[in-house]
């Protein structure tokens, strides 16, 4: 059984899919484009897709990931370019690799987001982001099932920063862009518990909701300070092309040595 690990974004309107409404419309996909899929057992089989780390509802992702067995062996690349004929715009695989390691998982420890503040000034955006980062805990809340939670979004956040947003022309309002690196936890901190976190320590207040992008998500490096590629791994395992140089030595050795 082969495995297949695959990047994907929702971009655009499709960044209002659920979770679920993009998993059935990845297994219709998968029907129309034929693939090899490897089934559960039971009573109810179902196509073996493990996806990792979702991101919220409402949010745009550059940087999703799953991962598909097949029965049969399948180019990624091939495949990529399959599902893509198949898939609406705005849910594109950009990437597409032969599982070759373990733990795609545990690799996704972090996340870099962008928010879109329209309507905030960038003087007011970095005077609140510097309360933010000089803060030890910034407690907020949040709804869940159970009820109300409160917990602290700051000590996941590894870097905050505000930036001007270039106008795209002349008159554009005011905009600031929040540039965001968050460790995975439990429980997760996400970008709206932030922004959250914001309004706490500095009364920062969007007039509009921001429009939130996951960028990259994957293994955070602590001496570098960012998040690494989660597929390289599979990459860099997987065997090397064989060389033509020696091939074509010994093809070209008699033609050389009869003319001699």
């Amino acid at each position: 059984m082969q495995r297949i690990r695959l990047r994907y974004t929702k971009r655009g309107r499709l960044r209002f899919t659920s979770h679920r409404d993009f998993q059935r419309a990845f297994e219709r996909a998968l029907r129309r484009s034929e693939v090899p899929m490897a089934y559960s057992a039971g009573f109810t089989p179902h196509p073996k897709v493990s996806y990792a780390n979702a991101a919220p509802t409402g949010t745009g992702s550059e940087a999703e990931f799953l991962e598909i067995a097949l029965t049969e062996a399948r180019d990624p690349g091939t495949l990529r370019d399959l599902l893509n004929d198949s898939l609406p715009d705005g849910l594109d695989i950009t990437d597409a690799v032969e599982a070759r390691t373990s733990g795609l998982a545990d690799r996704l420890t972090a996340s870099v987001w962008e928010m879109r503040l329209d309507g905030v000034d960038v003087a007011e955006a970095q005077k609140a982001v510097a309360a933010f980062n000089a803060a030890e805990t910034v407690e907020v809340e949040r709804r869940t099932k159970n009820g109300m939670r409160t917990f602290d979004a700051r000590s996941a956040v590894v870097d905050l920063q505000a930036l001007d947003h270039q106008p795209d022309r002349p008159g554009d309002k005011a905009c600031a862009i929040l540039r965001l690196v968050v460790r995975h936890v439990t429980p997760a901190v996400r970008p709206d518990d932030v922004l959250s976190g914001l309004r706490v320590v500095a009364d920062l207040a969007p007039p509009v909701p921001a429009a939130v992008t996951r960028l990259a998500q994957g293994l955070f490096d602590e001496e570098s300070g960012t998040v690494t590629d989660p597929l390289a791994p599979d990459r860099e395992a997987a065997p090397a092309a064989p060389s033509t140089a020696a091939g074509t030595a010994v093809a070209t050795a008699p033609e050389g040595a009869g003319s001699a």
